[in-house]
């Protein structure tokens, strides 16, 4: 955390490992990346948090995090899966078989 808020703070830019792998994969690959592929560890764990039918405030007290902060990640993950809602988040996370 440190070293991404002095590397801002520098000018720079920081990202995680996981967007960086996210980045490279999809830099020698012409789209063949699943929408779901695409989000980071935590996005993707509230995506499938949101398709088993899990609210807001169960998500932020199951993975101890402010509600806001869940709001953020839904809000990501639909913007980077090309989605409206969470009923859309459930019938894709079925479709791929990410949920039981």
């Amino acid at each position: 955390m440190v070293l991404a808020v002095k590397k801002v703070l520098a000018g720079g830019r920081y990202i995680t490992s996981t967007q960086a792998e996210v980045l490279a994969a999809s830099m020698g690959e012409s789209g063949t990346m699943l929408p779901h592929e695409k989000l980071s560890d935590r996005e993707f764990e509230v995506m499938k948090l949101i398709a088993a039918g899990k609210g807001v405030k169960e998500i932020a007290h199951q993975l101890s995090l402010g509600e806001k902060t869940v709001f953020t990640y839904r809000a990501r993950l639909l913007e980077k899966m090309g989605l409206k809602n969470g009923v859309e988040v459930a019938r894709y996370a079925l479709k791929h078989h990410l949920v039981d």
